[in-house]
């Protein structure tokens, strides 16, 4: 080979090319905004809500049986936390969605961003 030969060159590419390339590559997109989430959309989650909490002494809830009430700390209108397969995801408030029926459910209030995490809420009942 002579001195001074460049196999680029000579294939038609010049030194610019590659750094050209190597700029296209850091202005992708970072790997996990890439992923496309249809893969996981029919993928079962086990999700909670968190209604409240009671103290007891073993004695008492020894002598618990059918029909027994046990009062929580949270009443209607209370924060609540919805947790997705073990991590609070979401809070909200307990709201009563069909009094004939007895049905409660949440107004959700807060949000987890993406990558970011709700501190659970503090028991009073503790």
């Amino acid at each position: 080979m002579p001195t001074g030969f460049d196999p680029a060159a000579a294939m038609g590419r010049t030194s610019a090319a590659p750094s050209r390339m190597a700029v296209e590559e850091e202005e992708e997109e970072p790997v996990e905004d890439q992923v496309d989430l249809n893969l996981v959309m029919d993928v079962p989650v086990t999700m909670q809500v968190v209604l409240g909490s009671a103290t007891m002494t073993v004695a008492n809830i020894l002598k618990l049986g059918r029909g027994a009430v046990v009062k929580l700390d949270t009443k209607v209108g209370d924060p609540v936390d919805v947790v997705v397969n073990g991590r609070i995801v979401a809070r909200g408030e307990i709201v009563v969605i069909d009094k004939e029926e007895q049905r409660f459910g949440i107004t959700l209030t807060d949000v987890a961003k993406p990558g970011s995490k709700l501190q659970a809420r503090k028991s009073r009942a503790a």
